[in-house]
């Protein structure tokens, strides 16, 4: 027997059904917020017992690869496998400065996305950034939080570039978009939804330019906000 079939021996149960469940997602191709076969259709597939299998999933939600949602199911996650706080920015605190060095970020990177995106967009990205966006609104217009679904606008904006690697660094970069919504008060709803729907539109119309300065106006309207509350 080589070295790495002892190796492989020697994993725990759990964690070879997970890297399995890797595999399962990776050959059917499927994308964040696809949804997984069923624990009992799982533990059938991978030839192991139903607890195994929710071992399984926890470790990979714990890693952010898996989401299970609460009389859903169990779903590819939109955090690609990212932890939490990529850029450790929870041992920072709170507080402008931060909020404004964070802005300078995605001011360098999410406009040159949104012009990628207003390139590449696909009729489905285009469809599900369209859904996305009503969300916010929505939820804005009806006065209820809304921080999580604006994060996932902007992946959906990342999603239109067709490009792996913007896709896998929006988090890292949205992670900033709690904190920009916590400093400045949450005092800029309406914008928001006014500026989502200006970059959307543009994308639409796969109008670049359009794409590019609608996300500048976008951010910089945070960032004055985040200025005047200094």
């Amino acid at each position: 027997m080589s070295v790495n079939e002892k190796k492989e021996k020697a994993k725990p149960l759990a964690q070879k059904a997970a890297e399995k469940i890797i595999e399962i997602i990776k050959e059917n191709k499927m994308e964040p917020g696809d949804r997984l076969k069923n624990e009992y259709e799982l533990a059938e597939l991978l030839n192991v017992g139903r607890g195994t299998v929710r071992e399984a999933i926890r470790s990979l939600v714990s890693k952010n690869i898996l989401e299970v949602r609460q009389g859903a199911g169990t779903f590819v996650s939109y955090k690609n496998g990212i932890p939490e706080d990529p850029l450790g920015l929870a041992f920072e605190g709170v507080n402008e400065s931060l909020a404004l060095d964070m802005m300078d970020v995605r001011l360098i990177l999410e406009p040159e996305i949104a012009a990628l995106a207003a390139m590449n967009a696909t009729s489905r990205q285009i469809d599900l950034m369209l859904e996305q966006c009503q969300k916010v609104e929505d939820l804005i217009k009806a006065n209820m939080p809304y921080r999580q679904e604006d994060v996932l606008f902007h992946q959906r904006v990342a999603e239109c570039t067709g490009n792996r690697v913007v896709v896998k660094l929006i988090p890292v970069i949205t992670s900033s978009v709690q904190l920009n919504i916590g400093v400045t008060r949450d005092r800029y709803k309406a914008q928001t939804v006014t500026e989502h729907r200006a970059i959307a539109e543009a994308i639409v119309n796969h109008d670049v330019y359009k794409a590019k300065y609608s996300m500048v106006s976008h951010l910089n309207i945070l960032r004055t906000g985040i200025l005047e509350n200094q």
